[in-house]
């Protein structure tokens, strides 16, 4: 029994450790000018839903899962990237979980406790709206972890991800990055639309207010949790329609690479009932049975 567990305790301190990327992603890098007229957009845009709908179909067929994880800063469009992947898909093959402050009952587990329970089962897509990463950003400027939980995190965040990735789970991490400047616009536009003053909170005011210290923690998340296996995806997003095309494009390019994306075949003999039943001829080219 004794040998048993030794050697399984070599195999894990045998893992490769987890590889940070040489070069992560920075705020400052980004081409905040880059934009797409409303023509462009909308024809990109249905070829891309057409590609979504094509993965969502393969990872039910082939009972995958994948985490798709969305963070930004308030205003910054991820509401919008939601909407456009939702309208092409079967509603069971994707669930979005907007996260927001933890309840009572989470407070009593550790921070990950509500996103383990949150995972996609078989064939799903899930879309995390806000995510762990709350613990090393608004928790870390709200003061709600202490300096040493904060610090902590990286490495369990980085774990964790590695542990969904063992599992065969995808995971997509997308920030989508907004200047202070469009922010406001934002925000502005938001209050004096009584149809859109409930998405502002005191919350995005306060938020704002700490813009530099978001910027520092952000940057930091960027260079502590942007791994080889598990990278983060940064966005500029002055331009809603730019910035849409761009985190769908990057989801769908990532959780299709390796997946075989054909229509899963019909099984031959309901596919010949049906024909029958349904007045069908069999295609041209092949014997009937």
């Amino acid at each position: 029994m004794k040998k048993n567990i030794s050697s399984k305790g070599n195999r894990l301190s045998q893992r490769e450790p987890i590889r940070l990327q040489r070069r992560p992603p920075s705020l400052a890098k980004l081409d905040m000018t880059k934009h797409m007229g409303r023509k462009e957009y909308e024809t990109k845009l249905a070829r891309l839903q057409v590609s979504l709908k094509e993965l969502s179909l393969a990872y039910q067929s082939q009972s995958r899962r994948a985490v798709i994880v969305l963070e930004g800063w308030d205003a910054a469009g991820k509401g919008g990237v939601i909407r456009r992947m939702h309208w092409p898909l079967d509603p069971r093959g994707l669930k979005v979980w907007p996260i927001s402050a933890p309840t009572p009952e989470e407070l009593d587990h550790h921070y990950l406790y509500r996103f383990w329970t949150r995972l996609p089962r078989s064939g799903q897509l899930v879309v995390f709206d806000r995510s762990w990463y709350g613990r090393v950003l608004v928790e870390r400027i709200e003061g709600y972890a202490t300096r040493t939980e904060w610090q902590r995190a990286y490495a369990e965040i980085n774990e964790f991800e590695r542990m969904l990735d063992d599992d065969g789970v995808r995971l997509v991490k997308i920030f989508l990055h907004i200047t202070p400047e469009e922010q406001l616009a934002r925000f502005q536009a938001r209050f004096n639309d009584p149809l859109k003053r409930w998405k502002l909170s005191a919350e995005d005011l306060r938020n704002r207010a700490r813009w530099a210290d978001y910027e520092v923690a952000i940057e930091e998340m960027f260079q502590r949790t942007s791994t080889v296996r598990q990278p983060w995806i940064v966005i500029p997003g002055n331009s809603k329609h730019y910035a849409r095309l761009a985190a769908i494009n990057a989801i769908v390019k990532r959780l299709a690479d390796g997946v075989d994306l054909s229509p899963s075949g019909l099984d031959p003999g309901f596919e010949q009932r049906a024909r029958k039943v349904l007045g069908l001829n069999e295609p041209s080219g092949r014997k009937a049975r």
